[in-house]
């Protein structure tokens, strides 16, 4: 082993990767998009460099892409759903807090005892 050999190894992106993070990419909202290049451990100038290259017309830097409409359709159904469905689930999780602390409140308040007042 030479002595740089216990250094990372550069990453290579395939064509269909670079297009499919790409569409999920402009697809998604902006706050989802940080997402996006968080889970596949991606900066913004990947991003930027692909689109570069594909705005450019140099698709032997994306690859073959054969898209049709459908499948970009379906794409964008498929990120809008997953949307949707955290959406929901941040709604409910909310909803449930709000209901717990209703019924903390209801304890509370059946415990209480009247204020007596004091007659002189």
């Amino acid at each position: 082993m030479g002595p740089r050999g216990d250094r990372p190894k550069r990453r290579v992106f395939t064509a269909e990767y670079k297009a499919r993070i790409l569409a999920e990419y402009d697809a998604a909202e902006h706050g989802g998009r940080g997402a996006v290049l968080r889970r596949e451990g991606l900066y913004s100038s990947h991003i930027v460099e692909w689109r570069r290259a594909a705005d450019a017309g140099a698709r032997a830097g994306l690859g073959p892409v054969s898209r049709d409409r459908r499948d970009r359709e379906i794409e964008e159904l498929t990120a809008r759903a997953e949307r949707a469905e955290a959406e929901l689930a941040r709604t409910r999780a909310a909803l449930d807090l709000v209901g717990k602390a209703h019924a903390l409140l209801e304890t509370l308040s059946e415990g209480a005892e009247p204020t007596k007042r004091s007659r002189r």
